[in-house]
């Protein structure tokens, strides 16, 4: 008796098999995102068991006996905690930048400072330090240069009708070039004995000095800019498709570029003004989000939240411990960064 064939999945089903599949990879991402997060409470110089770490956060919601010490419960929550959660927050708002700036762009080698939003952020950090603010002065007088850096760059690119987004690219370069040198001349008239090595050190990136009031004041901030961009997910991926596709599906793309650089310029000068400068996460990881689950932006995005929240809260705890005085975080995401930029080079930019 001859074998009858096996049926060929329809369409319908092979796409619901892909669907399935990418969401389940999205999930795994969000399970490996907690796990870090947890065992990121235990890491340092001074050691907490896992099983610690969970009956102390848990004992925040429900009534628990007490097995651990004071101390420990202080270093967790007001020394860890904040710390944790700003670096699951600034992975997260870096890399989904990343991801929607190398999806509108066209172009894998595109990071959130193309528009020059780190440089200014960057130079509000270093005027307020010069000027002589306190942290919350300096935290915002970096948020609104950075904003302005962003602005400056689209008011420049009017004037390139042929080409717009060429001309935005060149006039963020620009811009941010201009925001460079102006960080520079601060830093040569600063005062070398207090004024310079805390521009030098805010500009190297760290997360030494987070405290639960700036994540109280990042979390809303960045909350308002990542809703609007996960709500329009599915609709990023009609820009990648050219101009005239998008506006033949009845897409209005200068109001939707508009809101993506809107939201991204947000998500960035917050990271900066509360971090300071740190780089190359939303240049690398958007790559893994894409090995990961594809170029589909309704999985993307939040591959890219999960994985990078998982990255910046695993170098965050390197840097606790790697030296006896604390290695900017800045510095650690280069050494990452910076391989994986001249492998990208090394095969012309093109995606596998």
């Amino acid at each position: 008796m001859q074998n009858s064939p096996s049926p060929i999945p329809s369409q319908s089903q092979q796409v619901a098999s892909g669907v399935c599949r990418q969401g389940s990879r999205v999930a795994l991402l969000g399970l490996l995102f907690a796990a870090c997060f947890i065992l990121s409470f235990s890491i340092g110089r001074f050691p907490i068991s896992p099983v610690q770490v969970v009956r102390v956060l848990l004992s925040r919601i429900f009534p628990l006996e007490q097995t651990w010490t004071k101390q420990m419960e202080i270093v967790m929550l007001n020394v860890r905690l904040p710390r944790i959660i700003a670096a699951a927050l600034i992975g997260a708002a870096l890399s989904v930048s990343g991801s929607v700036y190398q999806g509108i762009f066209k172009n894998p080698m595109v990071s959130p400072d193309i528009l020059g939003s780190s440089a200014g952020a960057g130079f509000g950090a270093a005027l307020g330090i010069f000027i002589g603010f306190g942290y919350l002065g300096i935290s915002l007088s970096s948020f609104l240069f950075g904003l302005a850096a962003v602005l400056m760059a689209c008011a420049a690119s009017v004037k390139f009708k042929e080409n717009p987004m060429l001309g935005l690219i060149l006039a963020g370069i620009m811009i941010g070039s201009l925001f460079s040198a102006a960080t520079s001349f601060l830093k040569l008239v600063a005062d070398p004995t207090n004024q310079l090595p805390a521009i030098t050190y805010w500009l190297m990136g760290s997360l030494a000095s987070i405290r639960m009031s700036d994540v109280k004041l990042l979390f809303p901030t960045m909350l308002l800019a990542a809703v609007p961009l996960y709500l329009i997910r599915w609709r990023l991926n009609l820009l990648t498709l050219g101009e005239d596709e998008a506006k033949s599906l009845g897409i209005n793309t200068w109001a939707l570029r508009a809101i993506t650089i809107l939201c991204t310029t947000v998500l960035t000068s917050a990271s900066v003004a509360v971090s300071g400068l740190i780089g190359w996460v939303g240049l690398v990881i958007p790559h893994f989000a894409r090995k990961a689950v594809g170029p589909d932006f309704r999985y993307q995005l939040p591959a890219s939240m999960f994985i990078g929240a998982s990255f910046l809260i695993l170098v965050d705890d390197i840097a606790r411990i790697l030296a006896t005085s604390e290695v900017p975080i800045g510095i650690l995401t280069a050494f990452v960064g910076a391989p994986f930029f001249l492998h990208l080079i090394m095969r012309g930019g093109k995606e596998s």
